[in-house]
């Protein structure tokens, strides 16, 4: 690996330009990922915010689904946030019939879990392996983890406070191996960037 990884975001839908941002703040290159031949450059891939059944529609009509998640499986560090989250687990709870996951992460995800209560959600979250105190999280209309495999971290959990409602408690972000996921928005924290940096490690670990 160079000096400097080169970390693609994929650049299908979703929040390509906020991601591709954050990673110019690392000592990373920064790169749109739309086809498979850049997907095989990478050494590490961030799957952003977005819809996530319109994101698995559009990995099969790019051609990018299976050599996406033969790299998963031969051990490509992923960072998946929200919509990211829906697509590496292994199943997804009120999805649509077509819709495909990679499988990245041993988990049982809950599409739109916050969107039954409100349309967002904030919550100063304890990450597990983030220094420096709470992470400040935005949620939009996003999943939960329902259930985990043991081979999974869980680095965050909503915490058990009366506004959370029926999100106290729920899991909202996972790491398994070099892929780690979030059910909120890392990018849309402009003055915190400690998850990316968190990815940014596990790549140079790679």
């Amino acid at each position: 690996m160079s000096a400097a990884p080169v970390i693609g975001v994929l650049a299908l839908q979703g929040d390509v330009r906020e991601h591709l941002l954050a990673l110019a703040e690392q000592d990373v290159l920064a790169r749109p990922v739309r086809r498979a031949e850049e997907l095989a450059e990478v050494d590490g891939l961030v799957l952003p915010g977005g819809e996530s059944t319109t994101m698995s529609r559009l990995l099969s009509v790019f051609e990018l689904f299976e050599p996406l998640r033969e790299r998963i499986a031969d051990g490509l560090p992923v960072l998946g946030s929200c919509a990211g989250m829906i697509l590496l687990a292994r199943e997804v709870l009120d999805g649509r019939p077509d819709q495909r996951s990679l499988g990245g992460v041993d988990m049982v995800v809950r599409r739109n879990a916050f969107g039954r209560q409100v349309d967002s959600f904030e919550a100063d979250l304890d990450v597990t392996g983030l220094p420096g105190g709470a992470l400040r999280a935005v949620f939009i209309r996003a999943p939960w983890v329902e259930s985990a495999g043991s081979d999974v971290e869980v680095l965050a959990r909503v915490p058990e406070v009366p506004e959370a409602g029926a999100a106290a408690g729920r899991i909202v972000a996972v790491r398994q191996g070099a892929v780690i996921a979030t059910a909120f928005h890392p990018e849309l924290l402009a003055g915190d960037r400690r998850v990316h940096e968190m990815f940014v490690h596990a790549v140079r670990e790679r």
